[in-house]
């Protein structure tokens, strides 16, 4: 917990531009145009994302994921009434089967998360698996670090702005719009739409 505590009274005052980037997530969930909205958020930590979206989107169910029970515990604690709209898992995306039975989302969402697979050569089977959570017109939000001028230097970790983009694609996404690029962190949604019906 002290551990968690102390990452959680860092991350904003390391970042404080990352409010811009909970703004677009929340635009972009605010954008979709039907209820209620389902939303799984992949390494969901202390709960900052969540607090943003649950307070600004109406109707949404929202699935948050993390490996860490401290971190539950801290966003539980962040999120106070707003928990009732949670669903809490317990599951590390870094093993094999964590998607299993956890059902089908409107949106998908992760904010500085996909480098945890601790290399990216894992990013691609991620994205994998989040496509098969996605339902008709589904959306992923997928916000992480770069490699280049004002990012990152671990090109082994991280990707380039390029490689996310070229990434998503590969994992079947057809739609991959970057939406904001800010100091070493970028945000992408990719979208799969399914084939149009043809009649015989």
């Amino acid at each position: 917990m002290d551990d968690a505590r102390e990452w959680a009274a860092s991350a904003i005052l390391m970042r404080p531009w990352r409010a811009q980037f909970f703004q677009q997530f929340v635009a972009e969930l605010q954008a979709v145009d039907h209820g209620p909205l389902s939303v799984l958020e992949l390494g969901s930590g202390p709960g900052f994302l969540a607090q943003r979206i649950l307070t600004a989107v109406p109707d949404v169910t929202y699935t948050m994921l993390d490996f860490s029970p401290a971190m539950h515990k801290l966003a539980r604690e962040r999120l106070g009434p707003l928990i009732r709209h949670v669903r809490p898992i317990v599951a590390d995306f870094k093993c094999p089967g964590w998607a299993e039975g956890l059902g089908e989302f409107d949106a998908v969402v992760t904010m500085q998360a996909v480098h945890e697979l601790r290399h990216k050569k894992h990013a691609l089977a991620l994205h994998q698996a989040v496509r098969r959570l996605l339902g008709p017109q589904g959306r992923y939000l997928v916000c992480d670090h770069y490699v280049g001028r004002d990012g990152m230097t671990n090109d082994a970790l991280y990707m380039t702005v390029d490689e996310q983009r070229d990434c998503l694609a590969a994992a079947g996404y057809d739609r991959v719009l970057k939406l904001l690029d800010m100091r070493g962190l970028v945000l992408h949604r990719a979208m799969h739409l399914p084939e149009p019906m043809t009649s015989e």
